[in-house]
Parts: structure tokens; C-alpha cells; sequence
């Protein structure tokens, strides 16, 4: 157990885990805005780039938005060229959303200043450091899921 003196000197994980959140979010937007886009966005792409196909809710959870807030965002980047929506061939009421060749050109632009930043991110781990720093997100998100 913490005693209170530490209590009071450390930041909770929590904290430290929104403020890493936020400084990524704002060097994303940074990087990724001379395309237009948004670090929301960009992360949506990247979220087809790995399942291509998904349903706006899919979407929506797998980029960490909000459902209400996925249709204007989806609207926004098919309004680029940068998705295109079809009906799902198994269940013609839903719609799917698919990376175009734009979006996947797009993403090709960005994978090395995007892995830069990760790797700046981490520059003071070791490999096996941020393997494990890798492992314990991915725990700690399987943990509140």
C-alpha cells in the first residue's frame, strides 16, 4: 500500500496515462495536418488499414469516438476520396466503410514521421523496456474492456 506523502507526490497512472494521450494527440495533429486531416482521422484510417471493411459502430469503437460523432467523420473523409462506403453483401441494411487507394496512399505518407514519433516516444527505453511498456498497455486496456 502507498502512504499518503507518496500518494500525494506521485500522479496517478491514470493521469500520466491522459497526459501521454494528449501529447501524442497534439504532435499527431501536428504531423498529420498539412494533409488536411485530423489526428481522429488518421486514426480511423489506420483502423481500416488493419480491418478493412468495418461497420460505422466497429468504427466508432475501434477509434475510440463516439457513435454520433463517427458519421460526420466518416462523411468528412469520404468527402476527401479517402473511404468510400458499400453495402454489406450478408446484411444489405448495413453499411460498410473501406480504406479507397487514396487513403491507403495517404497512410503511406505518414508511416515513417508517424513511427518516428512513436520512436521518439520511447527513445529512453530500451527494446525489451518498450516490449514490456507494449505488453503492460495492452494488459491494462484488456483489464477495463
Amino acid at each position: 500500500m502507498l502512504d499518503s506523502q507518496a500518494t500525494k507526490t506521485t500522479p496517478s497512472l491514470l493521469y500520466m496515462v491522459k497526459q501521454v494521450e494528449l501529447v501524442v494527440r497534439s504532435h499527431l495533429d501536428e504531423l498529420v495536418r498539412p494533409s488536411g486531416i485530423t489526428a481522429l482521422q488518421y486514426t480511423a484510417l489506420t483502423v481500416l488499414e488493419r480491418h478493412d471493411g468495418l461497420s460505422a459502430a466497429q468504427l466508432a469503437r475501434d477509434s475510440f469516438v463516439t457513435a454520433q460523432s463517427i458519421a460526420d467523420l466518416v462523411r468528412s473523409l469520404e468527402n476527401r476520396g479517402l473511404v468510400r462506403r458499400e453495402r454489406n453483401p450478408q446484411s444489405r441494411r448495413e453499411l460498410l466503410i473501406l480504406l479507397t487507394d487514396a487513403g491507403r496512399e495517404l497512410l503511406g505518407q505518414y508511416a515513417g514521421p508517424v513511427r518516428e514519433l512513436e520512436e521518439r516516444m520511447v527513445r529512453d527505453l530500451t527494446a525489451h523496456q518498450t516490449e514490456q511498456f507494449r505488453q503492460a498497455l495492452s494488459k491494462a486496456w484488456h483489464a477495463l474492456s
